[in-house]
C-alpha cells in the first residue's frame, strides 16, 4: 500500500512538473513533408533529377541491349569460329559486363550527388524559414508534425509556406 502511494505521488509530481514545463515553453508544429511536397523549387529539383535519371536509364538500357545482341550473335557463331576467336569474344563480353556495372554504379553515385547538391540548400532554406517564423511568433520549440502523436499547438505550416513564397 505504501509502495503504491509512493508510486502515485511520484507520478503526480512528474505529471505536474511536465505540465509546468509545458506551460512555460511555447510549442508549435509544422508539416515539413507538406512544405517539401509543394515547394516550387523542390518540385523543379525533382523534375531535374527525374530527367537525369531517365537519361541514365536510357544509356544503361542501350548498353544492355548491345550486350544481349552481342551474346546472341556470339552464341550463334560459336560453333563456326576458332577457339581463339571464341576466347577473345568471351573476354570482350566480360569487359562489357564490367563497363555496364561500372556505368550503373557511377550513374547511381552521380544521381545521389546531384540530389544532395539540389536538395541540401532547399532543406536549409526550409529550416531557416521555420526558425524565422517560429521566433517571430514567439515559439521556443517548433516540432515536425509527422513525428507528433498529439498536436494541440498551432500549425505554422501556412506561415512557413508564405515566408518561402508559395
Amino acid at each position: 500500500m505504501m509502495k503504491q502511494l509512493k508510486t502515485l505521488l511520484i507520478a503526480t509530481v512528474a505529471f505536474l512538473g511536465f505540465q509546468t514545463i509545458n506551460a512555460q515553453a511555447k510549442t508549435a508544429h509544422v508539416d515539413v513533408n507538406e512544405i517539401i511536397s509543394k515547394m516550387p523549387a523542390v518540385l523543379d529539383a525533382q523534375a531535374q533529377l527525374k530527367k537525369l535519371s531517365e537519361t541514365y536509364d536510357k544509356d544503361y538500357k542501350t548498353m544492355v541491349d548491345e550486350y544481349q545482341a552481342k551474346i546472341a550473335k556470339y552464341d550463334k557463331e560459336a560453333s563456326t569460329v576458332t577457339d581463339a576467336i571464341n576466347q577473345t569474344r568471351q573476354t570482350e563480353v566480360q569487359d562489357m559486363i564490367k563497363r555496364i556495372n561500372d556505368y550503373k554504379e557511377t550513374a547511381q553515385t552521380e544521381l545521389q550527388k546531384k540530389e544532395s547538391d539540389l536538395m541540401k540548400p532547399l532543406m536549409e532554406k526550409i529550416k531557416a524559414s521555420i526558425q524565422k517564423v517560429g521566433k517571430a511568433k514567439g515559439f521556443q520549440y517548433v516540432l515536425n508534425a509527422e513525428s507528433l502523436l498529439l498536436s494541440d499547438g498551432p500549425d505554422l505550416t501556412p506561415d512557413v509556406k508564405k515566408d518561402l513564397g508559395f
